[in-house]
């Protein structure tokens, strides 16, 4: 296999930080290099932004609020939809820079996101006459009635395993609202989400959207605690999420979470087949190299097909292609940098290394050899009796999936139930009844029954406990997360 030069002709080069309709490099001219997974050789120099600069983007952003509020709510929405024939145009090209920067491969994953990010566009786009409040029957002499207001300026961060999309899950539904953005990209994979927001920058009023690209702990805390930032939309790790709840109820902001997840897929006796073993490739990510917080990583097989569905599991998973992101056979890319590789890696050595596991397959990453060259991880699944260790319990953000056996459906249950964490869940079984009574019994604020695939416009998807705050992708997330509701009473009589 040969890996993929250091550039690709049909990427998108950035131009800098988007603020107030410019581009800009960072206050202090620091930058930083953004790296290809698949060669770890630099593709990008970007601005590393800092407080600042997220200052001179809330500057911007509280100038455009008061004219961009009062456009009326249907002209917005036309904005956004040509915005997503703008980037439906360029979607190849939106998919090339999202493989190259994000080791997901073209094929599997990265045209899919493009592809998505047109339809968050089209969806929200045609949502804006939407925004309408209700009138309150008090007496005919009272008139009373509910407005949906803009809360304001936005601070949005998002993370870098599908970063064009769920960038466009907050540019789009906050803009359709009435407010204004700050957003920052993320530092691994910052390219997908300027070549987007440069889209849109064509069609909206400077100072609209803001895009700012850096770190966590300068940018993304400069954002999570500024007073002039009314709303913060966080889409991350759950250690990450309790830092920004922590920064937003200093201030008594509003905050939309989407965090973490050890999903549980449950396997009952009558699913022994080839379509549930492709919806259990699916639901694992494992094409994505499991870097989502959906992926179903709890595999919970009933024992009396507990070995022959891992059989079928391991035919089909390994022959799954693992190579050059931008190449079209290339079924699964990389993980995304050293950091979050060398996890994984240490939790495939953690099951090597328990008794009570038994490797299925898969296994470390090659040393030598093509793969060597990126952060290529192998798919890989361990078959234990305990939803208590390590790998059954924490995120691993890789492709490492536990196979757990079952015989009783209440313990079964019980086990999926037993995380602090509360995402998705899937249930696969030819016996809609049960399958429906345990997708209600199952702590998820997503279950999908015989089926693994991915969030579709116009479902609410959020999670339960540890797994966030709020939802996304629909009608009541845009509603209920980038609006506020006023009341209006008037004395008809005088």
């Amino acid at each position: 296999m040969s890996i993929t030069a250091e550039k690709t002709p049909a990427t998108y080069q950035p131009k800098g930080m988007l603020v107030g309709g410019k581009w800009v490099d960072s206050a202090s001219g620091t930058r930083f290099a953004v790296e290809n997974p698949a060669n770890r050789k630099p593709i990008a120099d970007m601005p590393r932004a800092a407080a600042a600069d997220v200052d001179a983007a809330v500057a911007a952003a509280e100038k455009a609020f008061p004219a961009w509020k009062s456009v009326v709510p249907r002209e917005r929405g036309k904005l956004l939809l040509e915005i997503a024939e703008a980037i439906q145009a360029r979607s190849e090209e939106l998919a090339r820079t999202i493989a190259l920067e994000t080791g997901n491969a073209l094929r599997t994953q990265a045209r899919g996101e493009a592809n998505m990010t047109a339809d968050i566009f089209r969806y929200f786009g045609g949502l804006a006459s939407e925004l309408k409040g209700e009138t309150v029957p008090l007496g005919e002499h009272v008139l009373s009635y509910t407005r949906r207001e803009p809360i304001g300026i936005v601070g949005a961060i998002i993370p870098w395993n599908a970063p064009v999309m769920l960038g466009a899950l907050k540019i789009a539904p906050a803009l359709c609202a009435g407010n204004v953005m700050v957003l920052k990209a993320a530092e691994d994979a910052p390219l997908g989400v300027l070549m987007m927001a440069d889209i849109c920058q064509q069609f909206l009023p400077p100072g609209v959207l803001n895009v700012l690209t850096g770190y966590g702990a300068d940018a993304g805390a400069a954002i999570a605690n500024h007073p002039k930032i009314r709303k913060l939309s966080f889409t991350g790790s759950t250690e990450v999420g309790k830092v920004i709840m922590r920064a937003a109820a200093e201030r008594i902001v509003p905050v939309s979470l989407e965090l973490g997840g050890k999903s549980p897929s449950l396997v009952y006796p009558d699913a022994d087949e080839d379509w549930a073993v492709d919806g259990i490739i699916a639901a694992m990510r494992f094409t994505r190299q499991s870097q989502s917080c959906t992926a179903g990583s709890r595999l919970f097989l009933h024992e009396d097909i507990f070995d022959s569905f891992l059989k079928k599991l391991e035919k089909k998973t390994t022959g799954l292609k693992i190579g050059d992101p931008l190449d079209e056979a290339t079924d699964i890319g990389t993980i995304i940098n050293n950091k979050q590789f060398t996890k994984v890696c240490k939790y495939v050595q953690d099951g090597l290394d328990r008794s009570d596991a038994q490797l299925v397959f898969g296994g470390l990453p090659p040393k030598t050899g093509p793969l060597s060259e990126g952060y290529f991880a192998i798919p890989t699944v361990f078959a234990d009796r305990s939803n208590d260790w390590r790998l059954a319990r924490e995120e691993i953000f890789g492709p490492v999936l536990v196979a757990i056996r079952w015989s009783d459906e209440a313990e079964a249950i019980r086990m999926a139930n037993d995380s602090h964490y509360g995402l998705a869940a899937y249930i696969w079984t030819h016996d809609i009844g049960k399958g429906l009574r345990a997708a209600h019994a199952i702590e998820s604020g997503w279950v999908q029954v015989n089926q693994g695939g991915g969030q579709t416009p116009g479902m609410s998807y959020g999670g339960y406990k540890q797994s966030g705050i709020g939802r996304e992708f629909s009608l009541e997330g845009m509603l209920d997360s980038f609006t506020q509701r006023k009341s209006v009473t008037v004395n008809l009589a005088v």
